[in-house]
């Protein structure tokens, strides 16, 4: 740690920072704020930064100044430093590129002063909305589950649906289609099991399990045109370790890759999706519809292999008019040749980027503390890793903005047991700038919450659709049968 050097005025006391506070020392670093939002980058549309710093139970006050081009904020807290809202948006709307924010702090009857710290802003907004499912961490047991939805404007947060409204049972994979609230799918699992989707307030429940695929549908990517949605068909089995520092391992005793066909009610698929001497996993469309992304390892006996699987980045191409798939695979990761493994690849709106999340073996990072974040260049085929976005735990599910300039994904680096979500600027040349966790109006929220953010995703507004009139359909409809069409 560098050593702090500490300034202090021999004749008097002084002004500093333009506030009327009497400094008696100034700091030539930073303070230690919680959560870390020293030179972060952030939307100009995203809520208050709301921060503290950790021995502010010696802290008598605070006192924060924020400072844009034309624009200078005051704020005094307690226990955290908590700009308004209109005083907020005056910040960023004034900024040119950054703000600047100078923290003083009261301990003993005196001030000290920290030396200023940017937070840098970009005019390029973030959607309005963040979806994810809360859950506990750990699978041995669980009760209260349920996605909601955060608008990343201000704090106000709202339930999609909860498992209270169907039976306690399991929810998951929720996704949308071109980020459009008015559209999207998701799971229910055991009680009222099904697929649902969801189209300007019609919701249909789909029985997705067929004599050929054997088990229900699970991770999906939308295509472009909304009359297909890729899906992933896996049987998975868990186990949990006492002694590995990757708690809980999930493996897929068998999975492939099929398409659903809105309109038909139909699933189809390839030989090369959907092969017996290997696991295919994780589908993910283009932007223009015309490739699908997935993940492929080749079968190995499982439990006693678990370790040996390891999945490759693959692409095939894909004709919508007439649900055909291309004859050859292209591999972008080589997973037995770079002994690594692939999970989540997600394409930039774009086109120009692939993210994924690679790994030591095996396609359930989201426990796994050596995942990391990778960008591969589609075009140039470079993969590299996210270094300005990982850390030491865990970094896993992720998922692009709209506008392709902001990214959201899940970390433990903050504890090493809840996933949280974090939010990452991409310029375009696809590099990361220093990442925020999403700000909460009470700064000790996440010691608070004891759950996990999971598969968060954003959204352009906020889902309309209410939780009541899922659970209705899920308890009376008894759902349509999808049919296994044979290409």
């Amino acid at each position: 740690m560098k050593k702090t050097t500490i300034l202090t005025s021999i004749c008097a006391l002084f002004t500093a920072c333009s506030s009327n506070i009497q400094v008696e020392q100034t700091l030539s670093t930073h303070p230690a704020i919680t959560p870390d939002y020293i030179g972060v980058t952030v939307p100009v549309n995203i809520a208050p930064l709301h921060f503290g710093v950790p021995d502010s139970c010696k802290v008598t006050q605070l006192n924060a100044i924020f400072r844009s081009s034309n624009k200078q904020v005051t704020v005094r807290g307690s226990h955290q430093i908590a700009p308004s809202a209109s005083e907020w948006k005056e910040l960023m709307q004034e900024a040119d590129d950054s703000i600047q924010v100078c923290i003083q702090v009261e301990k003993e009857g005196k001030w000290k002063e920290y030396a200023p710290f940017p937070i840098y802003v970009k005019k390029d907004k973030i959607d309005s909305h963040l979806a994810y499912r809360l859950i506990e961490p750990g699978y041995e047991i669980w009760n209260e589950m349920g996605i909601y939805q955060r608008c990343l404007e201000n704090f106000d947060e709202s339930a999609i649906l909860t498992n209270k409204m169907t039976g306690y049972g399991c929810m998951n994979c929720h996704s949308f289609h071109q980020y459009n609230p008015d559209k999207m799918m998701l799971h229910l699992r055991v009680d009222y099991g099904g697929t649902y989707l969801i189209d300007q307030g019609n919701i249909e429940k789909l029985n997705t399990k067929t004599p050929q695929t054997q088990y229900a549908l699970v991770y999906p990517s939308w295509h472009t045109s909304g009359d297909y949605i890729a899906f992933s068909v896996n049987n998975t089995k868990q186990m949990f370790h006492t002694t590995d520092p990757n708690r809980i391992e999930v493996m897929d005793f068998a999975s492939n890759v099929v398409v659903y066909d809105v309109k038909r009610h139909e699933i189809f698929t390839a030989p090369q999706l959907f092969s017996p001497t290997s696991f295919e996993t994780f589908p993910n469309f283009s932007p223009d519809g015309k490739t699908l992304y997935f993940c492929s390892a080749d079968s190995v006996a499982m439990p006693n292999d678990y370790k040996q699987v390891k999945y490759s980045l693959c692409s095939i191409a894909y004709d919508a008019e007439s649900r055909t798939f291309g004859t050859q695979v292209d591999t972008l990761f080589h997973a037995q040749k770079e002994n690594k493994s692939v999970s989540f690849p997600r394409v930039s709106p774009d086109g120009k980027y692939l993210m994924f999340t690679l790994s030591s073996y095996g396609n359930f990072s989201i426990w796994h503390k050596e995942a990391d974040l990778y960008l591969a260049d589609i075009q140039s085929r470079e993969i590299r890793p996210m270094q300005t976005l990982n850390s030491a735990d865990v970094e896993s599910y992720h998922s692009w903005s709209s506008n392709g300039r902001w990214v959201v994904f899940s970390s433990r680096r903050e504890n090493g047991l809840y996933t949280q979500p974090f939010i990452a600027y991409i310029d375009e040349n696809g590099q990361a700038h220093k990442p925020f966790l999403l700000p909460q109006k009470d700064i000790q929220y996440y010691d608070k919450l004891m759950k996990s953010f999971n598969v968060p995703e954003f959204v352009s507004g906020k889902v309309q659709t209410d939780g009541y009139s899922i659970s209705r359909t899920a308890k009376t409809s008894a759902g349509i049968d999808v049919t296994f069409h044979k290409n």
